[in-house]
């Protein structure tokens, strides 16, 4: 079973970045992976043992780490090889962490990491993604802004948390929107100004937020990132390419853990998920000296199965049904990499991509695709 960290304080930028990048040229190689078993070598014919990693994940431990709790409960890291998963609870975008050698995997996010890449010359790689769809929406009430295409956003006031500023541009960018005809105003990510009318429109999760709202009791209009010019890739497993280059094996005993994990997600009942989310959650909530209850609250199972809900269809499409969970199509990196140069960040597909352990795993174990019911 994984130690659980304390919970960090929130926010998804990627600070510190620059700060580690000159010690990880010269001390790259302290954070490498296991070992194969004794009298064996990884890919052999005997099991590998690959000892203990670390996992930052980006957020508080909720259902959008569902997957990653079945692996855990039904001994999937176990069966790969893994005396230890250890998942570290966000907010993080676990770029700084992979830097450093702190944690060797972060469940992060494009745009985190393509900024570290195309600011800092970070060596980053994206293996692959949970979600084939970003989560970011323009939120909004239906008898209030109700902004449902781009152009509604043209003369509205939008709520915008600091850290999301440039994936705001992104939007406005993707769409031939002139910045000066949107008034942004600083907001956190509690939507309690979108509800009390402060401003028309609040960027945030479809998974989060605006379920929030609508439990609330409003009726919601939502103008989502990926099917309005910013399509790309979120919740993705990314390390150094020093890491990648020296752990193969155990990175793709690792996916296959997961594959299994979230290919459980989708087979098992939304109770049962949630039961066991809310378990790994107050889990989290008793280990934490953050004080995750007295920030986040107590779970609420209602909301927990809506988001669950709401993240299958972000995970979930005709490619990864076709192709199998985590992979990344051609065009959906390409869309991503273009996503990413409107809001000021040039990487290339290869800067930001390497998707050839997921391409392989489903090559060697083509069962693995079948995650639906």
């Amino acid at each position: 079973m994984a130690r659980h960290s304390n919970l960090g304080r929130r926010g998804r930028l990627a600070a510190g970045a620059a700060a580690v990048i000159a010690s990880v040229l010269i001390l790259a190689g302290c954070a490498s992976g296991g070992t194969a078993a004794p009298g064996s070598s990884e890919g052999g014919d005997e099991a590998a043992s690959y000892g203990e990693i670390s996992v930052q994940y980006s957020w508080i431990k909720n259902e959008e780490f569902a997957g990653e709790f079945y692996a855990y409960e039904n001994g999937y890291y176990d069966e790969s090889g893994f005396g230890d998963v250890i998942g570290i609870s966000g907010p993080d975008t676990g770029v700084a962490k992979l830097l450093s050698g702190t944690v060797q995997v972060a469940l992060s996010d494009a745009a985190s990491i393509g900024a570290a890449i195309a600011e800092e010359e970070a060596p980053l790689k994206i293996i692959g993604a949970t979600f084939q769809k970003n989560p970011f929406t323009i939120l909004s009430l239906a008898d209030g802004g109700n902004i449902t295409k781009p152009e509604d956003l043209v003369g509205k006031t939008i709520g915008v948390q600091d850290s999301n500023a440039s994936v705001f541009a992104a939007l406005l960018n993707a769409n031939d929107i002139d910045p000066a005809d949107v008034t942004v105003v600083p907001v956190d990510f509690d939507p309690t100004p979108l509800m009390n009318g402060e401003v028309d429109g609040f960027m945030a999760y479809l998974t989060n937020e605006a379920l929030t709202v609508e439990l609330a009791g409003y009726d919601i209009a939502n103008l989502a990132y990926a099917e309005n010019g910013v399509p790309y890739v979120a919740e993705t497993f990314s390390v150094t390419d020093q890491y990648l280059a020296e752990n193969k094996e155990l990175l793709k005993a690792f996916l296959i853990a997961e594959i299994k994990g979230w290919t459980d997600v989708f087979q098992e009942s939304t109770d049962d998920t949630v039961s066991l989310i809310e378990q790994y959650y107050n889990q989290a909530a008793a280990e934490s000296e953050d004080g995750l209850e007295a920030v986040f609250g107590a779970l609420d199972p209602v909301k927990t199965g809506k988001g669950l809900e709401a993240e299958k269809l972000l995970i979930s499409t005709e490619e990864t049904e076709a192709n199998g969970l985590f992979t990344i199509s051609d065009e959906l990196k390409e869309q991503t990499v273009a996503s990413l140069a409107a809001a000021g960040w040039d990487v290339s597909v290869d800067d930001l991509f390497d998707t050839t352990i997921i391409d392989e795993i489903y090559e060697e174990n083509p069962e693995l695709k079948d995650y639906l019911p």
